[in-house]
């Protein structure tokens, strides 16, 4: 369930922008017929280019497990029953287990020293704004030029995803 600041249930609530009616999607929408792109077709220019970024992030050069890790971290920070909801089911496929998954917004969950550390970028952006100089110095140990970059991207790109979501009350498809 997402909450706005006040507490309110957002899920009960209505979309701020209702879906692009079904006669008006891309061909990429009519394959692809969730709430998020649906909703973010109203604007083509903005979808395309965002289409783009987003594509790049989950097909790029981290390994799945740490994407997902990433991305399912985030998503507890930022509250997004959305995101958390879509990327469970790309985490079970990326090797999560369902107790890893429901583990991920525990601080006191023992994690691999791998997991570790992308739970720990995840928290040093949402909390600092930053990494701790630790913190990248480990991620420079085990992440090429490429893979830092993209992690830190993919954190930044999920909790802007989350918040837009959120403001908008894209509300979550039934798993």
């Amino acid at each position: 369930m997402q909450y706005s600041t006040d507490g309110e249930m957002l899920a009960t609530m209505r979309p701020r922008v209702r879906p692009l009616p079904r006669e008006e999607w891309d061909d990429f929408t009519a394959a692809q017929p969730y709430n998020v792109f649906t909703t973010l077709a109203h604007h083509p220019a903005l979808y395309q280019a965002w289409r783009l970024l987003n594509g790049a992030l989950l097909d790029g050069v981290l390994p799945a497990r740490d994407r997902e890790l990433a991305i399912l971290r985030t998503a507890h920070h930022c509250g997004s029953e959305h995101e958390r909801a879509r990327h469970a089911r790309l985490a079970r496929e990326a090797g999560l287990t369902a107790q890893e998954i429901e583990l991920v917004g525990r601080p006191d969950a023992l994690w691999s020293v791998e997991d570790q550390l992308v739970l720990q970028v995840a928290d040093d952006l949402y909390y600092g704004g930053d990494l701790t100089d630790a913190t990248w110095a480990a991620l420079c140990d085990r992440y090429d030029v490429a893979g830092r970059i993209e992690l830190i991207m993919l954190v930044a790109h999920s909790g802007m995803l989350a918040m837009v979501l959120r403001t908008l009350r894209v509300q979550a498809e039934e798993e």
